[in-house]
C-alpha cells in the first residue's frame, strides 16, 4: 500500500493505492471531517456507521481497517472505503458540502439511464470526453476503432466458453505480453500508470500493434474455433505473435523501440509542442 495526502479545499484527506485490486482507499473520518465540518469527525463516522447499519447498509459492512498516518505521525487504523463506497456514504451525509457531490451523482445516473436507452450516447459522451483531455481527433477515432476491435474479440471470446473477467484479464495478458514482451501490469508500470486506461496512454503504434494483436486473435479463433481455456490461450499467443512480427520488423527499420514509457501526459506535451513548433515557423515564414 502507498499511503499519501491529498488536499480538498485545504484540508487533507488520506488515501492509499491498492496495487492488488487496482483502487485507491480513502480514510472515511478525513472525508466525514471535510463534508460535516464537524469537530469531532471520530464521533460523527462512529453516529452514522451505527445509523447505516440499522438501515441494513452493507457498505459500512464491506468497509475495512487500514493503517494510514495520524496526526502524531504514527500509522494507526482507520476506517478506509473504495470509490464506489465513498460516494454512497456521501450521499448519507447531510451536508452543504456534500450536495454538489449528491447532484453531480445523480447527473452521472440520469445519463447511465439514456445512455442504456441509447447506447450510441456512450460514443458521443467518450468522444467529448477525450477531446476534453486534450486528445487529438484522429487519435481519438483510432481509439475509438480499438473498442469496436476489443469487443469483437471479448464476444468471440465468450463463443468459446470463455466467461469470467479473470479469464478474460489472462487470455489479455498473453496477448500483450507476446507482442510487447509486458503484461497489462507490467506495461502500466513501465508507464507510470495505475487506475488510468492502458489503451488510453498508448501510443498510435503501440495502439495499433494492440489492436492488430487482438484482431488477429480473434480471427483465428474463428477458424481454430478452440474448445477449452488452454486451447484459448494457445490462440491468444498465436494473435499476439502476430503483431509481435510487426513490432520487431518496425523496430529494425526504425532504429526506435515501440513500447515506450510515454503516457497521456507526455504523448499529448510532444503533440503540442510539434504544433507550437510548425505554428511558430508559420508566422516566421510570412514575416
Amino acid at each position: 500500500m502507498n499511503n499519501e495526502i491529498k488536499l480538498f479545499d485545504d484540508k487533507r484527506i488520506r488515501v492509499a493505492w491498492d496495487p492488488q485490486n487496482e483502487q485507491w482507499l480513502f480514510s472515511i473520518v478525513d472525508v466525514v471531517g471535510v463534508l460535516s465540518e464537524s469537530k469531532d469527525p471520530q464521533s460523527y463516522w462512529r453516529k452514522l456507521k451505527q445509523r447505516l447499519k440499522k438501515e441494513g447498509n452493507e457498505t459500512v459492512t464491506n468497509c475495512h481497517g487500514l493503517k494510514m498516518i495520524a496526526e502524531d505521525g504514527k500509522m494507526r487504523m482507520t476506517d478506509v472505503a473504495n470509490t464506489d463506497q465513498l460516494f454512497r456514504l456521501i450521499q448519507s451525509i447531510p451536508s452543504p458540502n456534500a450536495e454538489p457531490f449528491k447532484l453531480w451523482l445523480a447527473k452521472v445516473g440520469s445519463e447511465r439511464i439514456d445512455e442504456f436507452q441509447d447506447p450510441e450516447l456512450i460514443i458521443e459522451r467518450a468522444l467529448e470526453t477525450y477531446l476534453r483531455k486534450g486528445y487529438s481527433l484522429e487519435w481519438v477515432n483510432q481509439r475509438l476503432k480499438t473498442i469496436e476491435i476489443r469487443k469483437n474479440l471479448t464476444d468471440e471470446w465468450k463463443k468459446r466458453g470463455v466467461g469470467q473477467a479473470k479469464e478474460f484479464a489472462i487470455l489479455t495478458d498473453v496477448i500483450s505480453k507476446t507482442w510487447s514482451g509486458l503484461n497489462t501490469r507490467e506495461y502500466k508500470n513501465k508507464k507510470g500508470l495505475r487506475k488510468e486506461n492502458l489503451r488510453d496512454n498508448m501510443t498510435n503504434a503501440e495502439l495499433i500493434l494492440n489492436m492488430l494483436a487482438e484482431l488477429s486473435t480473434t480471427e483465428i479463433s474463428k477458424v481454430k474455433k478452440p474448445q477449452s481455456f488452454t486451447d484459448n490461450k494457445k490462440v491468444a499467443k498465436d494473435g499476439g505473435e502476430v503483431a509481435k512480427v510487426a513490432r520487431e520488423t518496425l523496430e529494425k527499420s526504425t532504429g526506435k523501440p515501440v513500447v515506450t514509457s510515454d503516457n497521456a501526459y507526455k504523448i499529448h506535451s510532444k503533440i503540442n509542442g510539434l504544433e507550437n513548433n510548425e505554428s511558430q515557423r508559420d508566422i516566421e515564414s510570412e514575416k
